[in-house]
């Protein structure tokens, strides 16, 4: 018997009366952007706030729960993942509208590009940055998701999430705590909404805005390649790019995952890499920056679920640190 099957005999009854989509050995390289990536015993996506709460009050806290948003910035190892995969659908939490004054409601699973046409329908600014951002709302408010010199947490009012006893929560912007490229707001949480501000702006302008971000990712970014986006967080004090560079990255290919020649923190699928291609590509960078520059740098990329045995990867494979 398969690990979801096992697992859904398991639970039995428990999940009687939930309306979401539950799919036992889902293949997670069918859900990532870089196509790559073991199963997950099952996955589940609520039909809405509601389905998620009763799901999550009737799975037992010893079941392991792993959120993934749309899949722009994952990578998934070749074990694969136990327990639940929730993954919120675009039906139930994929909705952004103007509410109120300068104001936007979003759910997590909305796309950050249509963030940003809904900022320009409105003539909201601010929103700009969004467009040019592979990702969803969930993942933008976990990571301060930002680009073009806009954080997300400038644009945060209120964010509202589910714990893991399936209770409902709202949080402030402080109460966040964002800082680059992180929150500090508890790990397992599920965001499912949030309410976004902007200000009042020209709609030429916020266009213009905007086609200045598509023009630039077109420019730098291998925006048509299987890619995760910028895999390490910029150290302080400089760029990424420019260590990797540095240390000889640029282009540099394990199996089919490969340094991408065009924007060289960006990591790709050429067409046949696995998870540990992927994660012993970016280690051997990390590991070869450590050693040229001394900066360690930190991934962007959001990396789970088991090793397949046989292929562990260590950070900065085993260096002394």
């Amino acid at each position: 018997m398969s690990g979801g099957s096992a697992l859904l005999d398991r639970l039995g009854d428990r999940l009687a009366g939930l309306r979401g989509r539950i799919t036992p050995d889902a293949a997670m390289d069918k859900i990532t952007w870089f196509r790559a990536g073991g199963t997950a015993d099952a996955l589940f996506q609520p039909a809405d706030e509601d389905d998620l709460s009763a799901f999550l009050k009737s799975v037992p806290r010893e079941v392991p729960v792993t959120v993934v948003g749309i899949g722009s910035n994952l990578l998934v190892r070749e074990g694969g993942i136990r327990g639940f995969v929730v993954r919120l659908s675009a039906k139930g939490f994929g909705e952004a509208k103007a509410i109120g004054e300068n104001r936007i409601e979003a759910g997590a699973a909305t796309p950050d590009k249509r963030v940003a046409a809904v900022a320009l329908e409105a003539g909201l600014g601010g929103f700009h940055f969004y467009h040019g951002i592979p990702g969803g709302i969930g993942g933008a408010l976990r990571m301060n998701a930002g680009a073009n010199g806009v954080e997300t947490r400038e644009r945060v009012v209120e964010v509202r999430a589910l714990d893991r006893e399936g209770e409902r929560h709202v949080f402030s912007n402080a109460e966040m705590g964002y800082a680059y490229r992180h929150s500090s707001a508890p790990g397992n949480l599920i965001f499912t909404s949030a309410i976004l501000a902007g200000e009042p702006a020209p709609r030429e302008e916020i266009r213009a805005a905007m086609d200045a971000v598509q023009h630039h990712r077109e420019t730098v970014q291998p925006i048509r390649e299987k890619t995760g986006g910028s895999t390490f967080k910029n150290p302080e004090g400089t760029s990424a790019w420019k260590e990797v560079d540095a240390a000889g990255c640029r282009g540099l290919m394990i199996g089919g995952a490969q340094m991408s020649p065009m924007h060289c923190n960006f990591m790709i699928n050429t067409g046949t890499a696995t998870g540990y291609d992927l994660e012993l590509l970016g280690e051997t960078v990390r590991a070869r920056v450590l050693e040229n520059s001394g900066i360690r740098l930190e991934w962007e990329i959001k990396r789970i679920g088991d090793f397949k045995p046989g292929h562990e990867v260590d950070e900065f494979l085993g260096q002394m640190l």
